[in-house]
């Protein structure tokens, strides 16, 4: 799809229009009144009958009939005008377009526009236009898709001081490569068990880090044996595909800088999770092949770094496996080492992920980051703590959380900052290990949490998402269809920019 900056006017070529509204200037606002004046007063006439007052997320559609070229005009509501509502916005306007089989598409912004927005604006409606139709064939592949959108302005003067309208066309670009790789992350999400396994996840991300030329090491199940990864390698036993681990590094070009920062990123890949020996239940087990979603944020965020170019060293690592239940499983009761040298008393097949996490946080604490995060789809004890749509975050530092929730809000995905509640960890003592990967039913996801820290090392600065609930939506959201989100990449792309900007 074809993104780019021009001119939208009443009699333009496009086969739908979206106009970006406000609150507070839509009474006046004046591209409406333009094409309320194309279309003989019917449009100022409908916002009146409707009562339609541009409220964020509020819409308004109309059939102009022929007496302009676009078949659709719709009207988008922003409130305010913010990078969160500007992005909603343009994310309905490309899936509305692409429901009413729409090949060309522009977009007029509300109010003085900024790079913010104009970024924010290219990640929405290309983020809106995903579909995942890899695998549809005949009546069910969509006939058509939006293939060429336009941007327009209201104002020439920037919004943000210093900011200079030649920017814009960059901001906007960013935005595309943003969502591009937002959308990469739901693709990996999307594809199911039998094509996606840890052998060709790996392959993926290696053809990526080609591609951009970024440095990519992937481990076979030899090496990680070799390694002492233990923990990565018990889980996947019972799976006839072996499980990979992969470490990815962006540098920034030209010579190294003195006190440059390094922010260490790693990803739970579990290509298909069955539970293992202690099997999952029949219902909802199809959905499983989501949880590498941690994964696939790992190998978004290396695609993302590409176009952004942020002036850190980031690390991307992820740890993929197939939890399955053959001859060769793992089985509760075993006793497993660790990377990090630990004994491990197996509880439930089923908590595999916080495993394959131990043993890839040890490594990646010993790469010395300025700052570890962790991705995993880890427990649903989260979903029920927070519902379906925010994930649970865990740190060590509670500065560097404040951090990461104004992240979060800036980037518009719903987090909410949980506790390392000391206590539960007692319910981790083995009798015959060091500890044992779970404890009591309640607090599962602290639990979680808490086994996870075990392995970090000397990192003061971690933080630790469980993305369960957020990562694979069972019906459509602001920003896409059902299925793989993409969830996180946005947020950690604004902590790393903000990360890179500091002093």
């Amino acid at each position: 799809m074809k993104v780019q900056l021009g001119p939208v006017a009443a009699n333009g070529a496009f086969d739908v229009v979206a106009i970006l509204c406000t609150e507070d200037s839509l009474a006046k606002d004046d591209v409406v009144n333009a094409f309320d004046k194309a279309l003989g007063g019917a449009l100022r006439a409908l916002i009146k009958q409707e009562e339609w007052t541009a409220k964020k997320d509020s819409q308004l559609a109309f059939s102009p009939a022929g007496k302009i070229p676009a078949k659709r005009v719709y009207l988008l509501g922003v409130g305010k005008d913010d990078a969160v509502g500007v992005r909603n916005a343009c994310a309905r306007a490309s899936k509305n377009a692409n429901a009413d089989k729409a090949k060309t598409l522009a977009v007029v912004l509300a109010g003085a526009p900024s790079d913010a927005l104009v970024r924010a604006a290219g990640e929405g409606v290309a983020l809106g236009a995903y579909r995942f139709a890899k695998y549809l064939t005949g009546d069910r592949k969509p006939k058509s898709n939006v293939a060429s959108v336009t941007v327009a302005l209201r104002e020439a003067k920037p919004a943000a001081k210093g900011a200079k309208p030649a920017s814009f066309a960059s901001a906007l670009s960013k935005g595309v490569a943003v969502a591009g790789a937002v959308n990469m992350v739901r693709d990996l999400v999307n594809e199911p068990p039998n094509e996606l396994y840890p052998e060709t996840f790996a392959a993926r991300a290696k053809s990526l880090c080609d591609a951009h030329k970024i440095k990519c090491v992937v481990w076979d199940h030899k090496k990680i044996q070799a390694e002492g990864m233990k923990l990565l390698h018990a889980v996947g036993r019972g799976s006839r595909h072996e499980p990979r681990f992969v470490h990815m590094t962006y540098t920034p070009k030209g010579p190294a800088k003195k006190g440059r920062k390094k922010l260490v990123v790693v990803g739970k890949g579990l290509t298909f999770d069955s539970g293992g020996l202690c099997i999952k239940q029949a219902a909802g087990m199809g959905d499983m092949k989501c949880d590498m979603a941690g994964a696939a944020l790992s190998v978004g965020l290396m695609a993302a770094v590409s176009a952004l170019e942020p002036d850190l060293e980031v690390h991307a690592i992820f740890a993929a496996a197939e939890n399955m239940p053959d001859g060769n499983a793992y089985r509760p009761g075993d006793i497993w080492g660790s990377l990090d040298g630990k004994s491990v008393e197996i509880i439930n097949t089923d908590a595999e992920g916080r495993l394959v996490l131990a043993d890839a946080l040890t490594y990646a604490a010993k790469l010395e980051p300025d700052v570890l995060i962790d991705h995993a789809t880890l427990t649903g004890a989260c979903m029920i703590a927070l519902g379906s749509a925010t994930a649970g975050m865990y740190s060590n530092d509670d500065a560097l959380a404040a951090k990461y929730v104004k992240s979060a809000k800036e980037a518009g995905e719903s987090l909410w900052h949980m506790p390392l509640i000391e206590d539960l960890r007692d319910s981790m003592k083995s009798d015959c290990a060091d500890l044992k990967h779970t404890g009591d039913r309640y607090g599962g996801s602290i639990i979680g949490g808490l086994f996870l820290r075990e392995f970090i090392g000397k990192c003061k600065h971690w933080i630790h998402m469980d993305i369960a609930g957020p990562a694979f939506a069972e019906r459509p959201t602001a920003l896409g269809p059902k299925g793989g989100t993409g969830y996180g990449l946005l947020t950690l792309l604004r902590f790393m920019e903000s990360m890179a900007a500091e002093k």
